[in-house]
């Protein structure tokens, strides 16, 4: 027929000549579905209904068309309890009328009710002609097998079977689930739903079904997509061809995204990427009800990889391995347990072949090519060997002193070896790159603690113990010293690096220190003010190891000069005290800055510059020019 031919629209150009075979239209068929369970015995005004039945299929039967096709289905006849009992006694065809009648009245009920089975059965025997048909169901009580039969309904619909399924319920008056199945079976088709309480009403029933003319089939709008990595990807730009494919004819089209209108029938749709030469089918079934999209994705081509590395290799070690890619920004080799998370990786930028940390714990490894740092597109394995591990150090060691250390190991970037007490953080650490054996400082706190070997810095993978042992700490000094003044301080300790002797008030800031490294004895400053202090041994200019108390006397402090003096003059200037490293005898207003200044090592007097501006003005002594300990004032005349 002329009218199911394709109305090409949108974008496509179709020829369609080739599938006027394959579209004609037979006249629509019709299948009879018959219960033959056992509840069919049943009587209506004392005339069992399958007697009822044979009757009223007869007649309406005999005025059936012998042109148009018919086909029989029956259940329940054969056997008792079986679900599968459903028959396929008649394929549709022309001019079965009167078979069929033949077979009805031999039927001989007696088993279950699998009525949606049965209509299945039927629309699969309707499948192979593609083409618009009715089911006819008799049927006299509830499914007694499928357990949801409107479900099944919709999923016939959704498969692309063009029928309409049209139930007459017999009898069932007052049976509320077996009318909402059968009730249900038929809007889920598009067919009509009747009931019958006597033969009279099958009758009319049947005749009302039979007469009700199967809808001509009508072409779908169908919207085809062609898109890249998703559904919701963007439209493939470059050329698309279509393949539409129907009952063996197929014609082509160009387009994306393109409209077409195509009849009912399940279509065999082929979208291929003439760029990416890539092929994507999809089974349509087309059944002429509302328009549709159907989209197909087309993926990315992810690119190809390969590395060169070996098969295993020492652990901890550092090993070039050459690569294939497409080296884009960001991409990178990995190391990784199998399946995990990468442990180490390098960029392709950095270099080929590259060199890449292994992981210091053996076992089974792969090798990845990350794409972008996104997408792993190339893997090998690399099975990581065990390695020998050790640290040679002493049992023991006194606190706070410096230990030679040997090691075996990696030796990788930033491998070091640490002391610190079991299970916690590390107290002092060595790069193993300078040295082995290395020089490692010792806790300056007596007990037990490990040496480890870390493993780029980030992973203990070796400890052995070792107990720290108490040192001597002492400082030798006078128990009283004159204010300001430098004096020798003997020491016992561990002379460790930045080790020192302060001085200052008791739990106070220091004042004053030297380093133990400058000697023993050592020269310290003595404080200015006079009180009592402490001396104290600061261990790595950290921690306070040791202290001892120190009176600190006052001294004589003096300024000997005359009263006044005439501007700009150069005069003598005596003085009187600790005469301490940057001592110096200043001149300046009183409160303000000094005016000029004269170092008491230059002499005693020493001669000190007057100001050019008369006035009042006051001399002062500074204590290691830090500190104005005394003053006393002068007149600077014309």
């Amino acid at each position: 027929m002329k009218g199911l031919l394709m109305a090409v629209l949108g974008t496509f150009a179709i020829g369609t000549a080739s599938l006027a075979p394959a579209l004609a239209q037979d006249k629509p068929g019709t299948i009879l579905v018959l219960d033959a369970s056992g509840s069919m015995w049943g009587q209506i005004d004392g005339v069992n209904k399958i007697v009822i039945a044979r009757e009223v299929v007869s007649g309406i039967l005999a005025d059936f068309p012998a042109d148009e096709p018919l086909g029989f289905v029956t259940y329940g006849h054969r056997e008792r309890g079986q679900c599968s009992d459903i028959q396929t006694v008649i394929e549709p065809a022309p001019g079965t009328a009167n078979e069929i009648v033949r077979i009805v009245d031999g039927l001989n009920p007696r088993g279950m009710t699998p009525m949606t089975d049965a209509v299945i059965a039927a629309a699969q025997s309707l499948r192979h002609t593609e083409q618009v048909a009715t089911v006819i169901l008799v049927s006299d009580g509830i499914e007694t097998c499928n357990p949801d039969p409107c479900a099944a309904a919709r999923e016939l619909e959704r498969a692309g079977i063009d029928f309409t399924a049209h139930v007459i319920g017999f009898d069932v008056r007052g049976e509320a689930e077996a009318l909402l199945q059968m009730q249900c079976i038929a809007s889920e088709t598009g067919g009509r739903f009747l009931t019958a309480d006597n033969a009279q009403e099958l009758t009319e029933a049947l005749q009302q079904v039979v007469a009700a003319p199967a809808a001509l089939p009508s072409s779908t709008e169908l919207t085809l997509r062609a898109v890249m990595d998703g559904e919701d990807g963007p439209l493939v730009e470059t050329p698309i061809t279509w393949t539409f494919s129907l009952d063996g004819e197929s014609f082509e089209v160009e387009g994306n995204p393109g409209l077409i209108e195509l009849p009912p029938g399940p279509w065999e749709v082929t979208g291929y990427h003439v760029a990416l030469e890539q092929e994507q089918s999809a089974q349509l079934a087309i059944v002429g009800r509302q328009p549709r999209t159907h989209s197909m994705v087309f993926e990315t081509p992810v690119p190809t990889a390969s590395l060169v590395a070996p098969d295993s290799a020492a652990a901890g070690k550092v090993i070039e391995i050459g690569w294939n890619g497409p080296d884009e920004p960001s991409d990178n080799i990995q190391i990784a347990h199998v399946g995990g998370r990468y442990i180490d990786f390098a960029y392709t930028r950095d270099g080929n072949p590259l060199r890449l940390q292994l992981p210091a714990e053996p076992g089974n490894y792969e090798l990845r090519y990350s794409l972008r740092d996104r997408h792993v597109i190339h893997t090998r394995p690399i099975e990581i060997t065990p390695i020998e591990l050790d640290i040679i150090a002493p049992t023991t060691a006194s606190a706070g002193s410096v230990t030679e250390i040997g090691w075996v190991g990696p030796a990788a970037s930033d491998d070091n070896i640490q002391i610190g007490p079991e299970g916690g953080r590390y107290l002092h650490y060595a790069y193993v790159r300078d040295g082995n054996p290395l020089r490692l400082q010792m806790p300056i706190e007596p007990g037990m603690y490990e040496l480890r070997y870390s493993f780029q810095d980030r992973e203990v993978i070796h400890t052995r113990p070792i107990e720290i042992t108490p040192v001597d700490l002492n400082i030798i000094a006078p128990e009283t010293a004159s204010a300001g003044s430098v004096i020798e301080i003997g020491w016992v300790g561990p002379a460790a690096s930045d080790d020192n002797i302060q001085i200052g008030p008791e739990g106070g800031r220091y004042l004053h220190y030297a380093y133990v490294r400058d000697g023993n004895p050592l020269r310290l400053q003595m404080p200015i003010e006079p009180g009592t202090y402490e001396l104290r041994y600061s261990f790595r200019d950290r921690e306070v190891i040791h202290t001892r108390p120190i009176e600190i006397a006052p001294i004589d402090l003096n300024i000997v000069a005359p009263k006044t003096a005439p501007a700009g003059a150069v005069i003598e200037i005596g003085w009187v005290g600790p005469a301490a490293s940057y001592d110096n005898i200043q001149i300046g207003r009183e409160g303000g800055r000094y005016l000029h200044y004269a170092y008491v090592r230059d002499g005693n007097p020493v001669r000190l510059q007057m100001p050019s501006e008369p006035g009042t003005y006051e001399l002062r002594y500074s204590f290691r020019d830090r500190e104005v300990v005394f003053t006393r004032t002068i007149t600077v005349t014309e």
